[in-house]
């Protein structure tokens, strides 16, 4: 067995643990759920036991997690996002987020000016919520018919089913945004695409 392996082995018995306490389970509780005894579940929570997949597909699925997720590997690359702004006429955008995020949502920092001409970016409309907050300058959120200012300090969420439109009142803002997939298309690769 590798170094590798032996910390890969010990990072899924903390998982195990890690979600077994998290839910309040004693040894006793997750054993009735997953159909083994509480010693073999401490001896694989302590290493005494090596951990066999036909173990642990009953845990993650005793434990409400996938399997997926309790061999996930781990590494410094996982946990630091170094962004890189792409830039359009009026607008900057750095992502903020992995490209392919388990839970569907794509978080983002925009610098949005006045040059992001309102004749340039027509309403978007597409299945789903969007919510921002503004971390300077003033936004002004145009849904359907209403125009709304939203100031430094605060946030908006809304229905991306009604017609809507974020840009720049009078002077450059910059907000950070979470999107789920259907609004990360609609403004993001829709964008890059009229580019």
């Amino acid at each position: 067995m590798t170094q590798e392996d032996l910390s890969m082995d010990t990072v899924i018995r903390q998982r195990l643990k890690g979600l077994r306490l998290a839910k309040g389970w004693s040894l006793d509780a997750l054993a009735a759920r997953c159909f083994m005894s509480p010693s073999t579940l401490s001896r694989i929570e302590t290493g005494h036991r090596r951990i066999a997949l036909d173990q642990l597909v009953p845990l993650a699925k005793a434990l409400g997690t996938s399997l997926d997720q309790l061999v996930e590997p781990t590494s410094d690359e996982d946990v630091v996002i170094r962004p890189e702004p792409e830039h359009q006429v009026g607008l900057s955008v750095w992502m903020l987020s992995r490209e392919h995020s388990s839970n569907g949502t794509t978080v983002a920092k925009m610098r949005i000016t006045p040059e992001r001409s309102v004749a340039d970016i027509g309403l978007s409309v597409h299945p789903g919520r969007e919510w921002f907050t503004v971390l300077s300058g003033t936004v002004s959120l145009v849904l359907g018919e209403r125009t709304i200012l939203v100031g430094e300090g605060q946030a908006a969420e809304f229905s991306t089913m009604v017609p809507h439109r974020i840009g720049a009142h009078e002077e450059p803002v910059e907000i950070l945004t979470i999107m789920d997939h259907g609004g990360e298309r609609a403004h993001l690769h829709a964008e890059r695409a009229a580019d």
